[in-house]
């Protein structure tokens, strides 16, 4: 797994997992098993494609609705398609912190390179408590993590004051930010070494030139390359044109994340109507309808047309 130093943060890598990563469906066949088959031939192709690392059974991956033992065979099977040069992030997250320490201990032993821990969902707890079950897993196993914040899901957020604590812990290295608060976020850039990543794709641009690490994207399941551009154009010093490349992506991350459907049942239908491996959500998530996905192919063919 390679690593860019930081020039600001010399002790400890800025990206710990890449810049670009898709945040991976999980395909099922027909029936509604799991398709390693076609998870091995899309993780291959959206390396192919630009994504530095992939991000496996968190929330566009179904992880509420796979089994513990298809967690683990699903890092393998991707594993084996991608090599060891690609990092690959696991996510482990329950609302459970037993639970969640198995599911950390079996991705390590599959061949994950990190961790994607969820704050605890649904039960509320507090600070403090968010405060002990991160470092609880984080003690259990060797892996480096990046912590997921996404309040408008769990109904908690990790709050800055947490997340400060938190960054002196050796092995969490990163947040996948999905907290809608970048005031929040650009307070902890600047006082942690903790790597950033975008996790709402309206911010990939704006949080990368405040010192975000990168992007863990859904839309990146079908447009791999489209969303690395504009890091790329950034990173080339050519602020106009990553702008403007961000701006035309903006209609289909529009129709993907915030029409009203999961991004898992956007990202699955364009799939699907592309060609490539994908299948069924589980309940109780359904299929986009015949008009849905018309919009979402309009909004991909309009992207992907030069």
């Amino acid at each position: 797994m390679t690593t860019t130093p930081s020039p600001s943060h010399p002790s400890r890598p800025s990206r710990p997992f890449g810049r670009a990563l898709c945040a991976m469906i999980t395909p099922f066949t027909t029936e509604g098993a799991l398709d390693l088959d076609g998870a091995q031939r899309l993780a291959a192709r959206l390396v192919a494609e630009g994504c530095d690392g992939l991000v496996l059974s968190g929330t566009t991956g179904e992880s509420p609705t796979t089994t513990d033992e298809e967690k683990s065979r699903l890092v393998r099977a991707v594993r084996e398609a991608v090599g060891d040069g690609v990092p690959i992030v696991a996510g482990v997250g329950t609302s459970d912190t037993r639970h969640t320490v198995e599911l950390a201990l079996a991705a390590e032993k599959a061949g994950a390179d990190g961790l994607l821990v969820v704050t605890p969902y649904y039960s509320r707890p507090p600070q403090d408590a968010v405060e002990a079950h991160f470092r609880e897993i984080a003690d259990a196993s060797g892996l480096p993590l990046a912590l997921y914040d996404i309040p408008g899901r769990t109904g908690v957020r990790i709050e800055p004051d947490t997340m400060l604590r938190l960054a002196e812990h050796p092995r969490i290295v990163a947040v996948k930010d999905c907290s809608y608060d970048f005031l929040g976020a650009q307070k902890v850039i600047s006082r942690t070494e903790l790597a950033y990543y975008a996790g709402c794709e309206e911010h990939n641009l704006a949080l990368y030139a405040v010192g975000g690490a990168g992007y863990i994207s859904t839309v990146a399941n079908v447009v791999p390359d489209r969303l690395r551009a504009v890091l790329d154009a950034f990173e080339a010093g050519d602020t106009p044109v990553s702008a403007r490349l961000q701006q035309r992506a903006t209609p289909l991350i529009e129709l993907m994340m915030a029409s009203g459907l999961p991004g898992t049942v956007t990202a699955k239908a364009l799939l699907n109507e592309l060609g490539l491996p994908a299948g069924p959500v589980r309940s109780p998530l359904r299929p986009a309808d015949r008009q849905a996905i018309d919009g979402l192919l309009t909004a991909y063919q309009e992207l992907t047309a030069d």
